[in-house]
């Protein structure tokens, strides 16, 4: 590996560091109680001159943090639309996934689902608008329209599934529901796929 490579490696190695502190430190103490320095410290940065190197300031962070979120639930929604075919399966496969996330990865389930993003991010479409959930109520509009799903609009049948869902997840996330989100999941599709299940 030539040398250039391999800098452009550790650089990539150290934003992402950088955006995993920041991640954590968000979800923790939320973006307004969270500094740089604390930041830098995380990510194993001696100052925050480090941290200027890859980013302006603490909101570029944060937008760079939105944007690959929503990047990688875009990416996996869409392999789950490439896997499954009916809307019913692909909606499990969501549900899977949320789940999993919010025991294996509750950082990333807190940024989406409990943090205010837009408290911080202004600019930023609210994630109801965001390329993943435009992709969500395609799939329910799909499921809708060939008789898979309850006759309603695409909007409506989120909110009567993911509401369950969401809510669900959030409170597992802030410890209101004290065991993992895997012990909840299989009660908690059953309750939300009853409000779109076709009669």
């Amino acid at each position: 590996m030539d040398k250039d490579t391999q800098k452009e490696q550790e650089k990539e190695k150290l934003r992402d560091d950088i955006l995993a502190a920041a991640l954590k430190l968000f979800t923790e103490k939320g973006y307004f109680n969270t500094s740089l320095t604390e930041i830098a410290e995380a990510s194993g940065i001696k100052s925050t001159a480090g941290v200027y190197k890859h980013f302006k300031n603490k909101q570029e962070i944060a937008i760079a943090l939105h944007a690959w979120i929503v990047d990688r639930l875009s990416v996996s929604i869409d392999d789950i639309r490439r896997r499954n075919r009916k809307s019913p399966e692909q909606l499990r496969e969501i549900v899977d996934l949320w789940f999993r996330l919010t025991d294996d990865a509750p950082e990333i389930m807190r940024f989406i689902l409990v943090l205010n993003v837009r408290e911080f991010l202004p600019e930023e479409k609210p994630l109801m608008e965001s390329p993943p959930f435009i992709k969500i109520l395609r799939i329910l509009h799909s499921g809708i329209k060939a008789g898979e799903l309850k006759a309603t609009d695409s909007q409506r049948a989120y909110c009567c599934f993911f509401g369950i869902i969401e809510n669900t997840l959030k409170q597992v996330l802030t410890g209101t529901l004290t065991k993992k989100a895997d012990f909840y999941q299989n009660d908690t599709w059953a309750a939300a796929w009853a409000g779109i299940a076709k009669d």
